[in-house]
């Protein structure tokens, strides 16, 4: 699936290069999609991405690379098959490679993601028909 079949915002060209300081509030205050995903820089062959995000992604999950989720404000929800993992600001998750997940924010909320610059957003299963 691709990033314009969504009803999300992702951008996954590399925002800021290497030597340039990167102002997470100004992108944070100029955004106004309930879910939106940019790529920051590049460290190694990861991306640091951001997220402002409000309300449910889709369930998907990632064949082959892992997702860390660090929470910046509010209130960050990912659903597992078998339990819900509960972050609150300063506490992060790793979502194990294959394993099917549902981000979701029941309020704005700021998070950082760390994954590799090949990710797909999305995930490698589409989206279940609703």
């Amino acid at each position: 699936m691709s990033p314009h079949a969504c009803p999300y915002l992702t951008r996954l060209d590399v925002l800021y290069a290497f030597g340039e300081i990167i102002d997470v509030p100004a992108l944070v205050a100029a955004n106004s999609h309930p879910w939106y995903n940019q790529t920051l820089c590049e460290v190694n062959q990861s991306v640091v991405r951001l997220g402002v995000v409000e309300g449910a992604y889709h369930w998907h999950k990632h064949d082959a690379q892992d997702e860390f989720f660090y929470v910046v404000s509010g209130h960050f929800l990912i659903d597992l098959e078998d339990r819900v993992v509960d972050l609150s600001p300063g506490q992060a998750f790793v979502v194990r490679k294959g394993q099917l997940h549902r981000p979701r924010a029941p309020e704005k909320t700021v998070i950082l993601m760390v994954e590799s610059a090949g990710i797909v957003p999305t995930g490698d299963t589409p989206p279940p028909l609703v």
